[in-house]
Order: C-alpha cells, then sequence, then structure tokens
C-alpha cells in the first residue's frame, strides 16, 4: 500500500486483535522514530505489550479493547508542540497504515502508566496513539467540501484542490475539521498557502491542523509552495 493508498484506506480503530507486532514491524517503526524526532524536536516513544493505559473508565467507555501498543507523542512545552505532534504523529499513522496495522489518535481517554515513558526536562505528554492490528478496519465519516474549508476555485491551481481533498481525509477530533486552507498567490516564483484553525470548544485544533497540513502536502505532491 502507498501513502496516498494510506490517506483513503485509513480510519480510526478502537478495537484490537491480542497480536504482538511483527518484529520487522517495530524495526520500521522504531526507525522512523528516530529520524521524526530529530526532524520534528519531539520524543516519541513506542511502547509494546503494556495492557494498563487502555483498561481505564474513560477508555472503556470510550470503546476501546484489546490496547496493548500505543505511541507516546510528547516534546518540550511549547506554543507550537501540538502542530508538531500532529504533523509528525500522521506521518507515523500513515506509515503504520502501508505496514498493515490499524491506528487511533487519543487525546483523553488513556491513563499515563509510570515506568513506561521517558519524560525530560520541560517535557509533556501530548497524545497517545492506539496502534496494532485492528479487529476491524474501521469505519468512514462523512466530511466536509472543498469549498467548505478552502477558497480552491477555477482559477487556484489543481494541485491546492487535490491538497484540500487529502486534507479533509485526515483525522480530526469527534470529526470537527476546524481549519481552512487559502491560496495566496505567487510570491518569488513560489506558490503561498495559509493554514488556519478555527474556533472549537472540543479543543486539539492546533493538533489537528498539523495532520491536516501533512495530509495537504501529500495530495499536493510535488507543488512549489511554501506555508505562510
Amino acid at each position: 500500500m502507498t501513502i496516498q493508498e494510506a490517506i483513503e484506506a485509513r480510519h480510526s480503530v478502537r478495537a484490537y486483535k491480542e497480536q504482538p507486532l511483527a518484529d520487522d514491524v517495530v524495526k520500521v517503526l522504531e526507525e522512523h522514530i528516530a529520524i521524526l524526532n530529530q526532524e520534528g524536536r519531539l520524543h516519541i516513544q513506542l511502547i509494546q505489550n503494556e495492557p494498563k493505559a487502555f483498561q481505564g473508565t474513560l477508555a472503556k467507555y470510550s470503546k476501546f479493547r484489546g490496547v496493548t501498543n500505543y505511541i507516546v507523542m510528547a516534546g518540550k512545552k511549547s506554543d507550537d508542540l501540538d502542530e508538531r505532534v500532529g504533523y509528525y504523529g500522521e506521518h507515523l499513522v500513515l506509515l503504520a497504515q502501508t505496514l498493515g496495522l490499524n491506528t487511533c489518535w487519543v487525546g483523553l481517554s488513556y491513563s499515563k502508566v509510570l515506568g513506561t515513558y521517558v519524560l525530560d526536562e520541560g517535557e509533556k505528554i501530548a497524545c497517545y496513539i492506539a496502534i496494532g492490528y485492528g479487529e476491524t478496519q474501521g469505519v468512514g465519516h462523512k466530511i466536509k467540501s472543498v469549498e467548505q474549508v478552502s477558497n480552491a476555485s477555477d482559477i487556484t491551481p489543481t494541485w491546492f484542490k487535490k491538497g484540500v481533498e487529502a486534507a479533509l481525509l485526515a483525522p480530526t477530533a469527534v470529526n470537527q475539521q476546524k481549519f481552512c486552507f487559502e491560496y495566496v498567490g505567487v510570491e518569488n516564483i513560489r506558490h503561498e498557502v495559509l493554514a488556519k484553525r478555527g474556533f472549537s470548544m472540543i479543543g486539539y485544533t492546533q493538533m489537528d491542523l498539523g495532520i491536516a497540513k501533512y495530509h495537504f502536502e501529500l495530495g499536493a505532491g510535488k507543488a512549489n509552495f511554501e506555508w505562510v
């Protein structure tokens, strides 16, 4: 499965089989985590065979079942931490899909189990990502239209619309899709795109924006543009 295929195939999964991650899969994930930690200035950690984090009341209420593997998304406290967590975490989510795994972003329904992760001075946990072999492949949800989240039109580049379409397939908290992409124009031969997050009582809009921006980049392909 390619990354583009993974964008369309991936859905959130909350119930998992009692099956440990394959050694070769773990190796690929760990290699990518090391790269993303460096690029994103994060402290991402893969936790395996640990069932306690998803056995709490909130996890059961949220219908999580069989989660024994998860990714701890952490980093130094900063104004842009959540956006970087979303952007680089989605790299792993889509990679996992290509490896035959399923995932689910988790903002609140997990418990922090001491001794399973390491935090350096000034770091915090932003969220977890459940990962493993799902009982199902999940189901899709209704999404907004391109027109509702962008200024795409007949006069904007084709790649811009494709980027927005890919962003609309990105996971967001309770499927809120509180983001917007604006094609600004061309400056010094490079196209400019503005990505904005909307207001939400639920929160997580900055993390959602990071996820959506990565999807946009994948959908836009090799377009010569920069974020402004």
